[in-house]
């Protein structure tokens, strides 16, 4: 073992234990530690054992075992466990020494922090992970961002456990400065809320509209993952509905249908709500878990409210061939969407975002990986100003080749009683993106008529703001103009 480790790592949770052991196996020498010490000698006991990794019983010991610059990475509790293993490590750290936060982190945090570390002459690495327990010990994605100056120390590390694509490619790349890594793995955690939803509702459409067997949903689910819709959610799902427990009946039948969540669906919202950017599909998702979460309310509603009974008439398996293009269609809104908030961030933040690295990152080793991504990484070199996704050539052909299987979905699911609500939500998107003229000129009159918030005309030039006394009582004054 080498005298002093390239890195040390702090919680040896499900997410951190299998870092460690990625790295080892990539030939770093790795330092551990954890709050409750029993966990540290039951590592190197059993999974660690005989590897390079050293385990400590204190800070202290940690920081004295790594080689400098110091690299020490976080894998604990989002929230104030951070800002707290952060002042427990700062006196004991050197001018250069780097703190890793590998956490689910809210964003502004990330900002703050990386302010705070280098205020004290330390640098400071905010990061997305995403791959799960299998992710992190075979090759997550990893989304670094915060102060730039600790990229040449982390990269060798970094992009060796990383996934990588079928050239090699790691996915691992500097994303930006500050809070950028963690804002870009929060719109990921986004989209894979997206893109569950969508897979769920695509289940409950052929589970209570088309009466399929979870072993027939098996083959279908088979057979999109070996098509466009080729990813890990759709692999995943395919499993889960092939899954007998031990009385041989299929163990998803079993589950209850309330969904959990730990917060990044939420953040991403209300992220978009602060741009200002309608990120419409994953809001429904998110509130979707919301409303699977009122069980008992809903089962007591299912007795008192009444609509129409499920009742299919058509060709079942051209159906199918719908609800597959209404849910590919729906996943390149869902992206669309989400890139169109990354791009607002960027703005805001003046964070120079690699957006077909990005989809390059997430190619490999995390949650929402799919052959879908490397277009979105195309259409980026093809043109990297483009406003949005669905203007693309590709995404554009895409989704006017399922444009009519898709509204067939939306229109018999809701004429049946069956709640779509990202598939329908990603519809009503696009056709609001496509529109030329909205009803908001409507809406601006209401609140110039009630609050005196001006308009723009048509027939006068952009900026130029205008009231009018709709009632006769009214005066001349108006409210100054602003957008929240």
């Amino acid at each position: 073992m080498k005298t002093k480790s390239d890195i040390g790592l702090i919680g040896l949770a499900v997410m951190g234990e299998n870092l460690v052991l990625n790295m080892e196996s990539k030939g770093f020498t790795v330092t551990v530690y954890n709050r409750s010490a029993e966990k540290v000698d039951a590592f190197l006991s059993g999974r660690g054992k005989g590897k390079n990794i050293r385990g400590t019983h204190s800070i202290e010991e940690l920081v004295s075992s790594l080689e400098r610059p110091r690299k020490v990475m976080l894998m604990i509790k989002a929230g104030s466990a951070v800002d707290e293993m952060i002042e427990t490590l700062i006196p004991h750290l050197s001018p250069g020494d780097i703190i890793i936060d590998g956490g689910n982190t809210h964003f502004p945090d990330t900002n703050r922090r990386t302010a705070y570390v280098e205020s004290k002459g330390l640098l400071y690495i905010g990061t997305g992970v995403s791959g799960g327990e299998e992710g992190a010990l075979l090759g997550p994605s990893i989304m670094p961002g915060g102060s730039k100056k600790a990229w040449p120390s982390v990269k060798p590390v970094f992009q060796a456990i990383a996934a990588k694509v079928e050239d090699g490619t790691p996915c691992c790349d500097w994303v930006g400065e500050n809070g950028a890594g963690h804002f870009v793995k929060m719109v990921h955690n986004g989209i894979e809320y997206g893109d569950m939803q969508l897979i769920t509702e695509a289940y409950q459409i052929m589970r209570d509209l088309l009466h399929m067997s979870a072993d027939e949903m098996h083959l279908v689910f088979k057979k999109w993952n070996q098509g466009d819709l080729d990813s890990y959610l759709i692999e995943i799902t395919r499993d889960i509905l092939a899954y007998k427990d031990t009385d041989g009946k299929p163990l998803v039948d079993k589950i209850l249908d309330t969904a959990g969540q730990k917060g990044t669906g939420k953040w991403t919202g209300v992220a978009a709500l602060d741009l200002g950017i309608p990120l419409t599909l994953i809001g429904e998702a998110v509130f979707s878990r919301c409303l699977s979460a009122i069980k008992e309310e809903r089962v007591s509603a299912s007795k008192i409210l009444r609509g129409p009974k499920a009742a299919f008439k058509g060709d079942r398996d051209e159906f199918l061939k719908d609800l597959k293009d209404a849910v590919y269609a729906s996943k390149i809104v869902s992206y669309a969407q989400g890139y169109s908030l990354m791009k607002a961030a960027a703005e805001e933040y003046k964070w120079d975002l690699n957006y077909g690295g990005i989809a390059l990152m997430w190619r490999g080793g995390c949650i929402i990986r799919s052959a879908f991504l490397g277009k979105i990484k195309e259409a980026f070199n093809n043109n990297n100003k483009i406003a949005n996704l669905l203007l693309d050539p590709f995404f554009r052909d895409k989704v006017d080749k399922a444009q009519k299987g898709w509204r067939n979905v939306v229109a018999t699911s809701i004429s049946n009683g069956i709640p779509i609500p990202a598939i329908s939500a990603a519809l009503g998107y696009f056709d609001g993106y496509r529109c030329e003229k909205l009803p908001a000129n409507l809406l601006q009159a209401q609140r110039d008529y009630f609050g005196a918030h001006t308009y723009e005309r048509t027939d006068k030039p952009r900026g130029q703001f205008f009231h009018t006394n709709w009632t006769g009582r009214g005066g001349t004054t108006a409210s100054s103009t602003y957008n929240v």
